[in-house]
């Protein structure tokens, strides 16, 4: 395929400068041989070259700022702009994170807010912000469970508990703790095979994973039976919170039964996570696991002066803690972004946030369900899971869907996941959408449906309007190109 835009190697000009420095007003120095080489072939660019390049490169992508952006359980809701501007203040931007706590009083005081605020919305006792990514905060929570049944002496129990519905990182989780994930299926409804988890359940189980609303966009009906299982053969129970923007306000999960959680903080409060981040993955927990946390946690420093106006807050260790996940204490720069978050919003504001995505999501299912199959007819939290296929166009997928999806100016939803479903797409509209986007999209994605039957090319070719048409996606993953290769100079070239 040709290239779109063309690289800066050629755009290139020989001596051509975007910098010009000035003379040297101190003696010049010799460097160090082994630190140079003269064989790196840098395009040669003014400035204003390479701010043109990487402008019409930004005005190829789609993003949340642009229209919807209805990824499945990625909840790429809009980033308020006050959170980013609170992120980048001097005094925590500039913060070195090796900081005394002397020094950082100001940053330690976030986050032990921070700390409380996850811990009263979960119903949790104690919270760690360590884990860096929600894959991180799921292996800090099996890690908590592994230390708990040993200090305890039960080292018989190997088994965790994972749905057939379930995000692919807990069995991956399951694994890297060292333990066995044993699936359950689910049942007619979606919900947990009740049957099922009950034979499944003895003296080997550690505990349970479990995705609450589940990955197919729907609120366990047996949830308070599935807890009582698991605990009543000695076992824990883990809730995935990747889907937390469905229950803020709703429900406390420690309240129906669970001893550990963690937060996707990127996608709850609000950071669009889409190429790979940032992430925040910070876990709650009761009483029970408390002292097995990652750390180091923010306290109160007990042994501050009496006298002083503010409380002391320093770095702590948990007494039985499973260690640090992470250099220095997670990913800070999130923890301003969802502290700005809540604060804007406030108890009653992230209440009204879930709500909404449960609406909207609602919404988007009671309207296309005469035109798309929906494989579990029932209300759905804040994600609505369809079939893509279609009456009448066999031969059409669910890609070919999202395909043509972004000639109408939509990102597609997340395809072929959760994995139970044929030709699954999963739509979270999230709570930043208007009616009238929404609108837009269900009439979108009901002329696709027309076309699928009657135009069927039309899909099968797609997308027909983007810079970049239909790419070969097994190539790609077969012949990875991940960095951009120079042309040889010329001296190389006519040695060839």
């Amino acid at each position: 395929m040709k290239a779109l835009e063309p690289t800066l190697y050629d755009k290139s000009v020989p001596d051509r400068k975007g910098i010009t420095l000035p003379e040297l007003d101190v003696p010049l120095s010799e460097m160090d041989a082994a630190l140079l080489r003269d064989d790196l072939a840098l395009p040669e660019l003014g400035e204003l070259q390479v701010v043109r390049h990487f402008t019409r490169l930004s005005q190829l992508n789609h993003a949340i700022d642009l229209d919807l952006y209805p990824l499945g359980s990625c909840t790429m809701k809009y980033n308020p702009r006050l959170n980013e501007d609170v992120a980048r203040l001097p005094g925590l931007a500039a913060l070195h994170p090796l900081t005394d706590d002397e020094g950082s009083q100001g940053a330690l005081a976030l986050m032990f807010q921070l700390q409380d605020w996850l811990a009263e919305l979960s119903g949790m006792t104690a919270v760690s912000l360590q884990p860096a990514a929600g894959a991180q905060g799921e292996l800090a929570g099996i890690l908590m469970i592994r230390a708990y049944h040993q200090q305890r002496g039960d080292t018989q129990r190997d088994i965790v508990l994972v749905p057939n519905s379930a995000h692919g990182t807990n069995p991956a989780t399951v694994t890297m703790a060292g333990y066995r994930a044993v699936e359950l299926p689910s049942d007619e409804n979606g919900d947990v095979d009740l049957n099922a988890l009950r034979a499944a359940c003895n003296d080997q189980v550690a505990g349970m994973m479990i995705t609450v609303p589940s990955t197919l966009g729907l609120f366990e009906a047996h949830v308070l039976e599935v807890v009582e299982a698991v605990h009543n053969c000695g076992g824990l129970m883990y809730m995935d919170g990747a889907n937390m923007n469905a229950l803020m306000g709703v429900v406390k999960p420690a309240e129906l039964g669970f001893d550990v959680m963690h937060y996707n903080l990127h996608k709850t409060m609000s950071t669009p996570h889409g190429g790979g981040g940032p992430g925040s993955g910070p876990v709650a927990v009761n009483e029970k696991l408390a002292p097995f946390l990652p750390g180091p946690i923010v306290v109160v420093d007990e042994g501050a002066d009496e006298d002083e106006e503010a409380p002391r807050y320093s770095l702590q260790m948990p007494e039985h803690s499973i260690g640090r996940l992470k250099a220095f204490h997670g990913n800070f720069g999130m923890h301003i972004r969802a502290f700005a978050y809540m604060s804007i919003y406030g108890a009653s504001g992230l209440h009204e946030v879930s709500k909404h995505a449960v609406l909207n999501a609602n919404y988007i299912r009671a309207n296309l369900a005469d035109t798309y199959l929906i494989p579990y007819p029932r209300m759905c939290a804040h994600e609505c899971v369809i079939s893509g296929q279609i009456r009448g166009a066999e031969e059409v997928h669910a890609l070919d869907i999202s395909k043509r999806l972004m000639d109408y100016g939509f990102h597609p939803p997340t395809n072929y996941f959760p994995l139970i479903v044929p030709e699954a797409l999963m739509i979270e509209p999230t709570e930043s959408e208007d009616k009238a986007t929404l609108d837009r999209f269900i009439d979108a994605m009901k002329e696709i449906a027309r076309e699928a039957r009657e135009e069927p090319d039309l899909l099968l070719t797609a997308p027909h309007r983007m810079p970049v048409k239909r790419l070969d996606e097994v190539k790609a993953a077969k012949e990875l190109v991940l960095c951009c290769k120079p042309a040889l100079p010329p001296s190389a070239a006519a040695g060839n």
